[in-house]
């Protein structure tokens, strides 16, 4: 008999969202997943949108409180959940960025008292030790990390992709060096990283995923497999992130396909970069490093892919499921 968790619908294209779609599909086999609409999601304003949110969600989380079963949730609501309802659930927490928040100043509030409700919890999970650390530093003890995952078997498969037809397909000729930049969204650094390399000839900065900022380079909204033929005709990432992340989904699918980075050491993407063995940018010189990077050795970039590779879907699998059967 499957057992039932509760949590929030996986919609959406950040990487909170993939995460937790790719646990309900690597969990598929032993539980059976009931999600909560996550309201924030549906609105076009941002501004006030989680308290919005939260007002919404408020009955369905007290209908909740009558159910069995237990609860995977990285969401604000957890303040509206009982403790009873909180000692059987596991907080996910991929990052915590005030530059991010919508219902200043209430929202910071809230998020502290998040913080102070999280020991209440059965377990944390983070996806960084960075964070982690942050946690534990304000008296939440039982964390543990589980990383992003990642299917192996695509990633193999876009590995084997022929580069010179997928740099023929974005317009990439043999004498330019594309430079992947992640997403081109607010706080990712993508402007910094356009103006640094903006006067040196032969670079090309390119993004994909949502235009948030409205960049006017290379950008490319494209679904998965065209997204990773995308990863397969550059050459080098560069990641300048002005806000602290979880752990990257962009940087790391770009090592795993062999690109060598340049990663700014900042919160999970510094855990990363470490593990991978990336240095950090110096946009004094970004154009130079660049071109270092482009022509990195491939050994180099085989250990990063094999310090990644671990990462499967038996890993993210065996890990969540030995966390839900301790808690259920």
């Amino acid at each position: 008999m499957k057992r039932i968790v509760y949590s929030m619908e996986p919609v959406g294209r950040t990487g909170g969202r993939v995460y937790l779609r790719m646990l309900h599909e690597a969990t598929a086999d032993d539980v059976e997943w009931r999600t909560v609409p996550d309201h924030k999601r549906t609105y076009r304003v941002r501004r006030w949108r989680k308290l919005r949110h939260l007002a919404r969600l408020a009955p369905t989380i007290q209908a909740l409180d009558s159910t069995t079963g237990t609860f995977v949730w990285d969401d604000l609501s957890l303040l509206l959940f009982t403790p009873e309802m909180r000692a059987r659930t596991v907080f996910l927490l991929h990052h915590y960025e005030p530059l991010q928040h919508d219902s200043a100043p209430v929202e910071a509030m809230l998020w502290e008292h998040l913080f102070r409700a999280l020991p209440q919890c059965a377990a944390v999970v983070c996806v960084a030790p960075y964070w982690a650390d942050f946690l534990q530093a304000r008296g939440v003890r039982n964390v543990r990390v589980i990383y992003n995952a990642f299917d192996m078997t695509e990633v193999e498969r876009a590995r084997g992709f022929d580069r010179t037809e997928c740099r023929a397909e974005f317009g990439l000729s043999p004498d330019v060096i594309g430079v992947y930049a992640g997403k081109a969204v607010h706080w990712k650094g993508t402007e910094e990283v356009s103006a640094a390399l903006a006067d040196a000839p032969g670079l090309r900065v390119i993004t994909s995923g949502s235009n948030t900022i409205g960049f006017d380079g290379a950008h490319y909204d494209v679904e998965r497999e065209r997204y990773l033929r995308l990863l397969c005709a550059c050459d080098v990432g560069v990641f300048l992130p002005q806000m602290r992340e979880g752990w990257s989904r962009c940087a790391a699918e770009a090592l795993l396909l062999g690109l060598p980075c340049l990663i700014r050491p900042v919160a999970g993407l510094g855990d990363l970069a470490t593990l991978t063995g990336q240095p950090a940018p110096d946009i004094g010189r970004l154009p130079a490093q660049v071109r270092e990077r482009a022509s990195a050795r491939q050994t180099e970039a085989k250990a990063a892919y094999e310090a990644l590779a671990r990462f499967d879907l038996n890993y993210f699998g065996n890990a969540w499921g030995d966390l839900l059967a301790k808690v259920a």
